[in-house]
């Protein structure tokens, strides 16, 4: 039976024949891997994603963690397939052989992650924000912090959080109060509060290792006064020894609508809670410069914010595949012109409105994929490209795409969960079905790592005019390469390129007119609205690269036929719902603007 968690087969369409990631092994970071090794992977990615996370992935729904006062319980499942993982060494995958990597492609690696991100997005929470923390490590920390905290992260005997929020602060990380007090061995002693962190306390592993935003006294206010620090859960010694227990006390759990596999924390920092040194507050050392917290922090936040993307298409992806086979064994009702009542049932799938339903999911789910997969191929351009030019283009278009990687799949692959429910109806609606989880555990990505308004303030207020617009003519120019590959192509490519290119047209001259006239708050009021109707001209776009990467119609087989029509839907329905919207921002609409508090 093929997988409900994500299609193999257009995970390889999109890696082979799209993105040609065999063409890297010519690379001389992937020149010991080959095709072969890179499906070992993959299959080795989806055996244990299937026997290890997705079973349980229900029971950690059901059986949430708990806190007794002093110890955190999980149920001994999730531990189990944390170890399994490890074994895997998929951890690595996308790292340095130098620190125990595997060296892949990070397209390879997105891959198989999306794997674990499928079967259960809670269990594979604590290895994502482990990774994301050793990578910020290896990029700004010291040799010594990468020997004695980086190193077993990458075994899976240590886990990794990033402590941002605050209870009086939020996103607005300008108003975080947690300080830094130096000590005379070099070390700080940290003191406050961090509310909503991920995977913040368990006992999944031997250690747990918090990357904390904190100020260290005397410095300049805002963000510019945030450092950032290492404090583990326990103290490690200089051989690499666990010894006492920091002053981090677990205050109490966040009890969620959907992720309830993953501890979410509230954090006290430094309260005498436990005495390290025989006196209170939480170790910590320094990562890099004083006062840098943030622009290092961003390291870890931009991964974890395609990470996020990912785990929405993934959710996305395997609800809709779950309610495609309902659709497929469901019998009911028959055809509109059926006479005969007595007449067998047909399966619901039948039914027009069911397969309006099931093609409008995979439109999203299928076309988020291959954005996420196209992002993780942008990075490898980064890292190994052999000209500077290339690989300074391809981390501009990263970061332009990063906010619309982590909200239009958070908000459209939501939305495949919410017609996944629909497509089961009543049964869908009930919990002896994975699809009503699938949609709870997905509401939670608009809103974590830079909610989707915070998203569209980045886009249009940093992204598309940073360096003078580069990032608008990037994006812009990189869509229009394929709109010319398109109309070359001829026939219903050059068609949909033609669509895609009035679309591409109007980001432009809509962009510009919203910063004409120099107000940035008129022109970041409807920033939400141009996040969406800009993120479903991308999505277009990674519909019309795919239809050039297949064979020819006369060709193909019933899964690149259901490519072309997936792609049709898109530009038929999807791709219209910009017109609306740009008109609405070229407008200068200020009805948002001007509501004022008190009269709602």
């Amino acid at each position: 039976m093929p997988s409900t968690l994500l299609s193999r087969r257009d995970l390889d369409f999109l890696l082979h024949d799209w993105l040609r990631v065999s063409q890297l092994v010519e690379r001389p970071r992937y020149a010991e891997h080959s095709r072969e090794t890179f499906d070992d992977a993959l299959d080795l990615a989806e055996r244990v994603a299937t026997e290890q996370f997705a079973p349980h992935n229900r029971a950690a729904d059901l059986a949430e963690p708990t806190f007794d006062g002093q110890r955190v319980q999980l149920i001994p499942q999730v531990r189990a397939a944390l170890e399994s993982f490890a074994e895997t060494g998929l951890l690595t995958a996308g790292l340095d052989e130098s620190v125990g990597g595997l060296q892949l492609p990070q397209a390879v690696a997105a891959a198989c992650f999306a794997w674990f991100q499928a079967a259960n997005v809670a269990t594979s929470a604590y290895p994502m924000l482990t990774l994301g923390n050793a990578k910020l490590l290896l990029a700004h920390g010291s040799a010594e912090q990468v020997d004695t905290y980086v190193r077993p992260m990458l075994e899976g005997r240590f886990f990794g959080t990033m402590c941002l929020s605050e209870p009086q602060a939020g996103s607005s990380l300008a108003d975080i109060t947690t300080r830094a007090e130096p000590q005379p061995d070099g070390t700080y002693r940290l003191f406050g509060t961090k509310m909503w962190i991920s995977g913040g306390d368990h006992e999944l592993a031997e250690n747990i290792v918090h990357l904390v935003l904190a100020r260290i006294p005397g410095g300049p206010p805002g963000v510019k006064g945030i450092s950032l620090f290492v404090v583990p859960k326990v103290l490690v010694g200089p051989d690499g020894s666990l010894g006492d227990r920091n002053d981090v006390v677990l205050v109490g759990l966040n009890h969620k609508m959907g992720f309830r596999g993953t501890t979410n924390t509230l954090l006290s920092f430094g309260d005498g809670g436990h005495e390290p040194g025989g006196r209170p507050g939480a170790v910590g050392h320094l990562v890099g410069a004083p006062h840098q917290g943030l622009a290092q922090m961003f390291h870890m936040m931009n991964g974890a914010r395609i990470g996020v993307g990912a785990g929405a298409m993934a959710l996305g992806y395997t609800g809709y595949l779950k309610s495609l086979a309902y659709a497929r064994e469901r019998p009911q009702g028959r055809p509109v012109d059926a006479k005969d009542p007595a007449a067998p049932q047909v399966p619901i799938i039948d039914h027009p409105d069911v397969r309006r339903m099931l093609l409008a999911q995979k439109s999203y789910v299928e076309g988020a994929l291959a954005l996420v997969l196209y992002c993780a191929r942008l990075l490898d351009e980064e890292q190994t490209a052999p000209e500077q030019t290339d690989r300074e283009r391809a981390h501009l278009l990263l970061d332009v795409l990063t906010p619309i990687t982590k909200s239009w799949p958070s908000q459209w692959c939501l939305a495949a969960n919410d017609l996944a429910i629909q497509v089961l109806g009543g049964a869908g609606y009930t919990r002896d079905h994975d699809v009503e989880q699938h949609y709870r555990d997905n509401r939670l990505n608009p809103i974590h790592e830079g909610t989707h308004g915070i998203q569209a303030l980045d886009l249009l207020g940093r992204k598309m005019t940073m360096r003078d617009g580069a990032g608008l003519l990037l994006l812009t120019e990189t869509m229009g390469d394929t709109v010319a590959r398109g109309r070359k192509a001829g026939g219903e490519a050059a068609e949909l390129a033609d669509r895609l290119a009035d679309a591409v047209d109007r980001i432009t001259t809509v962009t510009r007119r919203l910063w004409a006239g120099g107000d940035p708050a008129l022109a970041l009021a409807n920033a939400s609205v141009y996040l969406e109707a800009v993120g479903h001209v991308v999505i277009a776009w990674m519909w019309l690269e795919q239809v050039l990467a297949l064979p020819p119609q006369e060709g193909g087989d019933a899964f690149h036929a259901g490519k072309r029509q997936a792609a049709r839907y898109f530009f038929s329905v999807e791709l219209p719902r910009t017109g609306p919207q740009f008109d609405l921002l070229d407008s200068l609409d200020r009805t948002t603007l001007d509501m004022r508090a008190d009269w709602f």
